[in-house]
C-alpha cells in the first residue's frame, strides 16, 4: 500500500499520510508526492481547499525518517541529507504560503517533520490525543522545517523552552503556543472532514470547533520567561541552577540529555527570528534558510549522527556529545550558523 494517499474529492484535494506502522514518519519521496500535488492543485480550479490527514491513531507524523540519512551519512555522504532537508524545506515553504486554505487534522505525535506538514498551514485541528513537539535537539539537531520560525513567534520565551528542551504540546499548549488554532473533539473528524470537501466554505469548521483543554504552559510563562531571558545558554543554565523549583530541575535535566550545540543553536536561532519581529506566516523562508546552515554542516560537524546512533541505532540512549553543556560553544555556535554563500537555501519562483 502506498505510503501517502493523495486524491481529490469533491472541492478538496486530500492528502492522507499513510505509515502508521511507522508512526508516519515523513520520507523524502512522501514529501515530494505533497509538493507535486500542490503544484498540480494550486491552479487547478475545481480544488479550492487541501485538507491533510494520517492514518492510525498514533500519530498524525512522528517526524522524518532519519534511518536513510543515518545510513548516508555515515557512509561520507553528505549529499543526500542536504538534498533531503532542502527539498522538504522547499515543500514547507509552498504548505505556508499555498494561496488556497489548507487544513491539518493532528491526532497524536505531531513531531518534527510533522509540525513542517501540519503547522504552517491555515487551519490546524487538534484533539485529545494530541502531542506536538520539535524534538531535535535530542538527536543533535536543531529545530527545522520551519519550526524555529513558529518557535520564535511563541508568547514571551515560551519557544526557546520549547526548542531546547524538546517538551511535547497537549492540544491546549500548542494552541496557546501557536502551533494550532482549533480544538474539535477527535470523534467528530471523519464528519468534519466529510463536510470540507462539499462545503462551499469553510463554516463546517466553525461549527465543529470546541473550547480547548487547558494550556498548562500558560501557568508556567513567568518562569520561563525568567529563565530563558538571556539567548546565551550559560545564563540560562545559571538562573536554573540557583531556582530550586520543580521547574527548574526538570528543564536542566530536559537539557542535560540534549546535544549541547544543539541547544545552544537553537537558543541562538529563536533570539535571531525574534529580533527580526517578522511575522513567520509570511516569512517561514527566513526561518528555512537559518535551519538549513545547520542541517547543511549537521552530518559532518554536529551530533546529529550520534544522536541518532544513541537513539535510534544502538538504543543506549547515552550519546557521546561533541561539547559539555557548560562548556563556552559561542564559536562553533556562530560557525553552524553561518552563511552559507553559494550552497545557500534557495526557493523556486512559479
Amino acid at each position: 500500500m502506498s505510503d501517502i494517499l493523495i486524491r481529490s474529492s469533491g472541492q478538496a484535494g486530500r492528502i492522507t499520510l499513510n505509515r502508521p506502522q511507522a508512526l508516519n514518519a515523513l520520507t523524502y519521496e512522501m514529501a515530494m508526492q505533497i509538493d507535486a500535488a500542490l503544484r498540480g492543485w494550486e491552479h487547478d480550479p475545481q480544488i479550492t481547499r487541501v485538507i491533510i490527514d494520517a492514518a492510525g491513531e498514533k500519530a498524525f507524523c512522528a517526524g522524518g525518517d532519519i534511518a536513510q540519512l543515518y545510513s548516508t551519512g555515515r557512509a561520507g555522504d553528505f549529499t543526500y541529507g542536504r538534498t533531503f532537508w532542502r527539498d522538504e524545506y522547499r515543500m514547507n515553504a509552498r504548505l505556508a504560503g499555498f494561496a488556497k486554505p489548507v487544513i491539518s487534522f493532528m491526532q497524536g505525535f505531531t513531531m518534527g517533520g510533522g509540525v513542517g506538514v501540519g503547522c504552517h498551514v491555515h487551519h490546524r485541528v487538534v484533539g485529545h490525543s494530541s502531542q506536538i513537539a520539535m524534538p531535535e535537539v535530542g538527536i543533535g539537531l536543531v529545530p527545522d522545517v520551519g519550526g524555529s520560525g513558529l518557535l520564535a513567534r511563541a508568547p514571551g520565551k515560551l519557544g526557546a523552552y520549547l526548542g531546547t528542551t524538546a517538551s511535547r504540546m497537549g492540544a491546549g499548549d500548542a494552541i496557546y503556543a501557536g502551533f494550532a488554532d482549533h480544538f474539535v473533539p477527535e470523534a467528530a473528524w471523519p464528519q468534519l472532514i466529510e463536510a470540507l470537501c462539499t462545503s462551499p466554505d469553510l463554516a463546517p469548521l466553525e461549527a465543529a470547533k470546541a473550547p480547548p483543554p487547558e494550556a498548562p504552559l500558560q501557568a508556567l510563562e513567568a518562569q520561563i520567561n525568567a529563565a530563558f531571558a538571556s539567548p546565551n545558554l550559560p545564563d540560562v543554565l545559571a538562573h536554573l541552577a540557583a531556582d530550586d523549583s520543580d521547574f527548574a530541575q526538570k528543564t536542566l535535566k530536559s537539557l542535560g540529555r540534549n546535544s549541547p550545540l544543539a541547544v545552544a543553536s537553537a537558543l541562538e536561532m529563536v533570539q535571531r527570528l525574534q529580533d527580526l519581529g517578522a511575522d513567520i506566516r509570511t516569512d517561514i523562508r527566513t526561518a528555512l534558510e537559518l535551519e538549513y546552515r545547520y542541517t547543511f554542516r549537521a552530518m559532518e560537524h554536529s551530533d546529529f549522527l550520534e544522536g541518532i546512533r544513541a537513539a535510534i541505532i544502538d538504543k543506549d540512549r547515552s550519546p557521546r556529545w561533541r561539547h559539555d553543556l557548560h562548556q563556552d560553544m559561542t564559536a562553533d555556535v556562530q560557525a553552524m550558523l553561518a552563511p552559507l554563500g553559494a550552497q545557500a537555501l534557495t526557493f523556486e519562483q512559479e
